[in-house]
Formats: C-alpha cells, sequence, structure tokens
C-alpha cells in the first residue's frame, strides 16, 4: 500500500531543520498481526453458553448488556454481551437477523489482530443472541474524550496510528466495523492494551429497525454516506476514527446540533472547523491529516489504514522529543446536547436525541 501523503511529504522536506528526533512510545502489547492467533473455546459454532458461569454487569447498551463471565472448562474471565434481538426486532425479521448475526460472528472470530478485542464464541439463546468476546481491563476511551481528562497528544496520535492499522487489517479481511467510537474502544494506559470492541455486532445495529423506530447507530461518528444509508466500506470506518481523534484532541466533536436533522446535514455538507480552532497549537500537519480523514466523500479520505497510520507516524515524528501539548481554548465549546451515544427516531415524530 502506497505510504500516506503526509509522510512522504515529510520525508522530501527532512534535512538539517527537522526537528530532533521523539523517543518511541511505548506501544503495549501490539504486534504484528501474523503472531499466534488464539484458540476459541470449544469447538467451532458450537456456541452453548451454558459454557459459562455468568457474573456481574459490566455495562449496558440500547440493544445489549455485557456480564464478567468464567469459562468453565479453562477458568479464564470473559466478556459475554447479550443481545436482545427479540426486543430489537420485528416478529417476522428474527430468523434473518439471527442468521446474519451468526455470520457476521464468524466473520469477526477470523480477526485476530492484538488491538481488536477477541470474539471467542456466539450462539443463540431462545430467541435473543449472545456472543463470548476477551476480557479486556482499563476504561473505554470515552472516558477521555473531555476537555478536563484529555490524553496527551503524542499518546492520542500513537494510539490513532495502531487503531489504523487494526482496522487497516479487518479491512483486508472484508470486516467493516461501521461503529468507530471513544465507547468501542478499551485502552489500559499503563499497560498500553487497546483494543477495538464489538467487531460482529455494529453491523447488525446499523440495519436493525425495531418495533418502534430505526437505530441509527452512533449518528456524531457516522460518514456522510453510512448516515445516507448508502454502502459503506473501510473508508467509512477511517472517517469516523477522524472523527473520534478529532474529540481525543480537543474534547470536541467536529460536528455537533440541537436537533438531529441539523446533525446530519453538517455531517453531509459542511467541513468540519480546523482542530486548531478548538486547540489551537496543534501542529498544521495534524490539521491536515484530520482534514483528509473527514472528507466528505469517500474517495478524497485515505484509501486505507495503513496510509493514515503513517501519516499519524510522520506527524509523531515531526514533532520531536521536545514537543509541549498545547492547552485547549478556554472558551466552552461544550453544546447542549451532542449527539454522541445511540440514537432512536420514532416514525412520524421529529427527530431527537432522548
Amino acid at each position: 500500500m502506497a505510504s500516506g501523503f503526509w509522510k512522504r511529504t515529510l520525508d522530501r522536506l527532512s534535512g538539517a531543520g527537522r526537528a530532533p528526533e521523539a523517543e518511541p512510545l511505548a506501544q503495549g502489547p501490539s504486534a504484528p498481526a501474523t503472531s499466534s492467533p488464539r484458540q476459541p473455546s470449544g469447538q467451532e459454532g458450537a456456541g452453548d453458553l451454558s459454557a459459562y458461569t455468568l457474573g456481574a454487569e459490566l455495562g449496558r447498551g440500547a440493544m445489549a448488556v455485557v456480564c464478567l463471565a468464567t469459562e468453565k472448562s479453562s477458568g479464564r474471565q470473559v466478556a459475554i454481551k447479550r443481545l436482545a434481538l427479540q426486543r430489537e426486532f420485528a416478529a417476522e425479521d428474527l430468523i434473518d437477523v439471527r442468521q446474519r448475526f451468526m455470520r457476521e460472528a464468524r466473520a469477526a472470530r477470523q480477526l485476530r489482530h492484538p488491538d481488536i478485542l477477541g470474539v471467542l464464541d456466539a450462539g443463540q439463546s431462545g430467541q435473543d443472541a449472545w456472543i463470548a468476546m476477551e476480557y479486556a481491563p482499563g476504561r473505554d476511551l470515552s472516558y477521555y474524550a473531555v476537555a478536563d481528562r484529555l490524553l496527551p497528544v503524542r499518546e492520542v496520535l500513537a494510539m490513532g496510528g495502531r487503531l489504523a492499522r487494526a482496522l487497516a487489517y479487518a479491512h483486508a479481511h472484508g470486516v467493516v466495523h461501521r461503529d468507530i467510537k471513544p465507547s468501542n474502544v478499551m485502552y489500559e494506559p499503563a499497560s498500553g492494551s487497546l483494543k477495538i470492541m464489538d467487531f460482529g455486532v455494529a453491523r447488525l445495529a446499523d440495519g436493525s429497525r425495531t418495533r418502534t423506530g430505526l437505530v441509527l447507530g452512533t449518528p456524531s461518528f457516522m460518514s456522510p454516506e453510512q448516515l445516507a444509508g448508502l454502502h459503506v466500506d473501510g473508508r467509512s470506518d477511517l472517517y469516523s476514527l477522524g472523527v473520534m481523534l478529532y474529540q481525543l484532541l480537543t474534547g470536541r466533536l467536529p460536528h455537533q446540533a440541537d436537533s438531529m436533522a441539523a446533525l446530519m446535514q453538517q455531517i453531509a455538507r459542511q467541513a468540519p472547523p480546523d482542530v486548531r480552532h478548538y486547540r489551537p497549537g496543534l501542529p498544521e500537519s495534524l490539521a491536515l491529516v484530520l482534514a483528509l480523514a473527514l472528507e466528505k466523500r469517500p474517495e478524497l479520505r485515505y484509501a486505507g489504514g495503513e496510509a493514515m497510520a503513517e501519516d499519524l507516524d510522520a506527524v509523531l515524528a515531526q514533532m520531536g522529543a521536545t514537543w509541549q501539548d498545547p492547552a485547549p481554548a478556554a472558551q466552552d465549546f461544550t453544546p447542549a446536547a451532542p449527539f454522541d451515544r445511540t440514537a432512536r427516531l420514532d416514525r412520524g415524530e421529529p427527530g431527537h436525541n432522548a
């Protein structure tokens, strides 16, 4: 794959005036995707929920509950996500939905990358479905996406490069995530552990029609083509990654509005503010990388995650070892009702975030 544009530009401009090279950031457990694959528990596709002892609830979302669990045969801890398909889908759609879920889960199970949370098992329980995943320590990145808890800029860029490469790996295996956002990435700073979650689940949520309305996913992080209901590929995930990095650097989403209609129009038509508007002092090269990732038309964005990762690496190298993080802008730009969570539109009613 071709090198990133900004990396090539910096390579041409490198010379006597170049900033001193920075010490590499700790990359945690990340390793080439060709490392030894995980072994799923039990037989392929066995899908026996009774093989696990369910424990405490870890989290709850629009269509799922996640519990800590113990695999009886090995004693290891895993996370079990139980999806309420019967509640989310019309009765006539359930058979197709369950079949689609199992196909997606099988595809996700083939992804063996150190920065992708491993899918270990999946199955059906009554009318609903479940998926067993690695248990990842740490917090999801939404904790660090607010102005008073921002991570160091160099740490965000190193993390962005790892995530872009993990997405490149998934896309090369024919899997598009469709819901990249801070709450779908687990991070533990002490160890450097970084995991993209919910491969195998996001596509199910993206297309679900409930008895009461339409599940849109997470609008603020969705690409224009995804919001429009068009075909999406890996470039849509890279757009979402660009939104996520923008928020992790500023505590601010590139597009926010007080109504769903206005938000969708902004994402479809309006260029986002330069990231330096909310955090003056960030490198121009970083602003250019984010602007390219957030292009409205897919063909104008990065063609693949490796090119985006190389550009983030180049910006990181350009910053040098003496880089000091600039403070975010003093003004409070937080809107009254950001659309950064899963939203539901009731048919026949104006769009709003409940």
